[in-house]
C-alpha cells in the first residue's frame, strides 16, 4: 500500500509539473539574488551562506506546502485514502515521502550550484548538503501536521504558515548553526546528530498527529 500511494503521488505530481518547478524556481531565485545585490566578495557570501540557503529552503517547503492534501480534499479522494485498509499513518508516511521527493529532494540536488552560487568550499558544500538531507524531511514532516488541520479551511495559507513557522525554527537554527561552524573548520557531528533526531522525531510521531488531524479536519 505504502509503494502503491507513493507512486500515484509521484504520478499526479509529475503531471502538474508547474508545482515541483515553482517551489525550486524561488529557491534558486532567492540564490541567485543575494551574491547580485550584496557583491560577489567569497569571505561575504560564505559568512551569510547558512541564512541564505536555509531560509530560502524554508520558505520554498512552506511554499509548496499546500498541496500535500488541498488537491486530494477537493475532488474527495482524501476521503477515500481514510477508508483504505492500511493504517492512515503509513498513507500519510507515503504523501509526505513523495512531497519531499519532489520539493526536497531537488534541492539537495542542486546544491552543488547554490555553493558556486555562494563562492563555497567543499566543506562548507558537504555540510550545506548534509543539512538539506537531514532538514527538509523535517520540514515536510512537521509541514503535513499543519496541512492536515487547515486542509479544510479556505485560504488557509495565512494560518498554515502561523501554525508552522515556528516548529520550524529549531530545524533553521541547528541547520546554520552546521553550516556556520564547517565555515570555520569545527566540527559539526553534534548539530547533525540533533537533526537526526529531529528527524527520528518527526518520522516517528509526526505521521500519527497529522492522522488525527485528516480525521477532525474531514469529519
Amino acid at each position: 500500500m505504502f509503494i502503491k500511494v507513493l507512486r500515484r503521488e509521484l504520478k499526479i505530481a509529475f503531471r502538474k509539473s508547474a508545482e515541483i518547478i515553482n517551489p525550486l524556481w524561488f529557491f534558486l531565485i532567492v540564490i541567485t539574488l543575494f551574491p547580485l545585490g550584496i557583491g560577489p566578495e567569497p569571505t561575504l557570501l560564505a559568512r551569510i551562506a547558512p541564512g541564505i540557503v536555509w531560509v530560502a529552503a524554508l520558505l520554498s517547503s512552506l511554499l509548496s506546502l499546500e498541496r500535500l492534501f488541498r488537491d486530494d480534499y477537493l475532488d474527495g479522494s482524501l476521503e477515500q485514502l481514510l477508508l483504505l485498509p492500511a493504517p492512515l499513518t503509513l498513507t500519510v508516511i507515503a504523501k509526505v515521502c513523495a512531497h519531499w521527493m519532489v520539493t526536497g529532494l531537488p534541492l539537495l540536488i542542486i546544491s552543488p550550484l547554490i555553493a558556486l552560487l555562494l563562492s563555497l568550499d567543499f566543506k562548507i558544500w558537504e555540510a550545506v548538503a548534509l543539512t538539506l538531507l537531514l532538514g527538509t524531511p523535517t520540514l515536510s514532516f512537521i509541514g503535513a501536521i499543519g496541512v492536515a488541520l487547515t486542509v479544510g479551511l479556505r485560504k488557509g495559507g495565512v494560518l498554515l504558515s502561523l501554525l508552522v513557522l515556528p516548529l520550524y525554527i529549531p530545524v533553521l537554527i541547528f541547520s546554520t548553526g552546521a553550516i556556520d561552524a564547517a565555515s570555520m573548520a569545527m566540527p559539526i557531528g553534534g548539530y547533525l546528530a540533533i537533526l537526526g533526531a529531529m528527524l527520528a522525531g518527526s518520522f516517528t510521531l509526526a505521521p500519527f498527529a497529522t492522522s488525527a488531524a485528516l480525521r477532525i479536519s474531514v469529519h
